[in-house]
């Protein structure tokens, strides 16, 4: 009998052991991001349509198969846009699964709080559309990548558009832009190229910060209906957008004559602010539209359940959109680092910010994936982690985001730049950092 129970026990080590071994293999061939995310609180709407729309992409991918084989996994934790609880959340999240090897905050509070730890732990972090703007030095910033365009970039690019809007740069001189801004990080990092350009080309630039959550807005509409400026651009997020767009309205500030950053550029934006919405600009990095990939994502998830979104006619919305975006160029730089390190296997940390810093997503890498044309093409470089600098302006028309600027806008790059040595000099003397590329 004894004997028998020590066959029995045997074989139950054996295959214990056996479904270790097999379940190692499986995450063996994951690869672990860590998405700490926001779904509830005054901010829930652009987080839950980006991390949704991430997520539509990995299970796309994992669908076909994975990147070469190598399906990916994550994990989310609630930050609720909280800059304290989004660094608790980086800490709790980087060693699950044996490791992270990218994490995007959607904040960029929290993208500050976690910008030095990040490269001591050898895990890339992208910030894209937002963030630390001069992190798009890569000999400073070896892990820090605000792809396709930093707020710099953007802040740059509406002073040019609103330049040629009112018939040239030099008509300018003598005008009055008002910044409405998010009284935090977020809404102050613009104000270094912004202030450079009322300088430069000799308009006034008022700034009125307004308090998180940014629902209540009289005093600030006050402030701009004294000013009387000529254009007021809206650096809001959350509910302060709609409250800004109905504000405005109430004051006879015409809707045409605000340019929204592009997180205050979305359908939870407008819809929620009825007719006041119609005509209003915003910038942004997508083309507003559909696409394959789009198309697939309908019809390979939702279609039988698998989707992430519980509301689907925000399939392909602006802040979905974006996050589909997310998704490919991750996707992009996972398939670029394994051409180096080796085709289906998971690439580490450091791999994976070689993969980021040799991305190129042209036009036939978009085309093969679904989505020519909805973002500009990213070529990224060791000086470069930002890859591209351009933007569209989008007009919503009642009903639907349109593209009024049918080209890809650039703005003043070699102020940016100089902006970007400037800072990025700073920060490297202040952390006794040598700027060098990482091989």
């Amino acid at each position: 009998m004894k004997h028998i129970k020590s066959l029995m026990l045997a074989a139950a080590i054996a295959s214990a052991a056996l479904t270790m071994a097999g379940s190692a293999q499986a995450q063996d061939k994951e690869q672990y991001i860590a998405l700490p995310s926001y779904r509830v609180g005054p901010y829930a709407a652009g987080g839950s349509g980006f991390y949704g729309g991430i997520i539509d992409y990995f299970n796309l991918v994992n669908q076909a198969g994975g990147v070469n084989g190598v399906k990916i996994s994550w994990e989310e934790c609630e930050t609720e846009y909280n800059p304290s609880r989004g660094v608790e959340c980086y800490e709790r999240l980087k060693t699950k699964q044996g490791g992270a090897t990218l994490v995007e905050t959607l904040s960029t509070g929290v993208a500050y709080g976690i910008l030095d730890r990040v490269a001591q732990d050898k895990i890339p972090m992208t910030m894209i559309g937002y963030g630390r703007s001069d992190a798009a030095n890569g000999k400073v910033f070896p892990y820090v990548y605000p792809l396709i365009s930093s707020y710099w970039s953007q802040a740059a690019a509406m002073i040019k558009y609103l330049g040629d809007k009112d018939g040239g740069m030099d008509k300018l001189k003598g005008k009055k832009i008002v910044h409405l801004y998010h009284d935090s990080a977020f809404g102050k990092e613009p104000l270094p190229v912004l202030e450079a350009l009322s300088k430069q080309y000799g308009f006034e630039l008022v700034k009125i910060p307004v308090a998180p959550p940014g629902s209540e807005q009289q005093s600030q509409w006050l402030q701009i209906r004294q000013a009387k400026p000529d254009h007021v651009i809206l650096w809001g997020w959350g509910v302060m957008n709609s409250v800004a767009i109905k504000t405005a309205q109430r004051n006879g500030f015409p809707r045409d004559k605000m340019l929204g950053v592009w997180w205050a550029g979305s359908e939870e934006d407008t819809i929620p602010s009825g007719d006041a919405a119609k005509g209003y600009t915003a910038m942004t990095f997508n083309t507003p539209g559909n696409y394959p990939v789009l198309d697939d994502i309908r019809k390979k998830l939702y279609a039988s359940g698998k989707g992430n979104l519980s509301d689907q006619s925000r399939i392909g919305s602006v802040y979905h959109m974006r996050g589909v975006t997310a998704g490919i160029l991750w996707v992009e730089a996972i398939r670029t680092a394994q051409e180096k390190f080796g085709k289906g296997k998971p690439i580490t940390g450091e791999q994976m910010r070689w993969g980021l810093e040799n991305l190129n997503v042209d036009d036939a890498r978009q085309k093969a994936v679904g989505a020519l044309g909805m973002f500009p093409t990213v070529k990224t470089s060791c000086d470069d982690h930002e890859g591209s600098g351009a933007v569209k302006v989008q007009q919503w028309d009642g009903k639907k985001w349109t593209a009024i600027t049918p080209k890809w806008i650039v703005g003043d790059k070699a102020l940016v730049r100089k902006l970007v040595e400037e800072s990025s000099g700073k920060y490297a003397e202040e952390k006794k950092i040598t700027p060098a590329c990482m091989k």
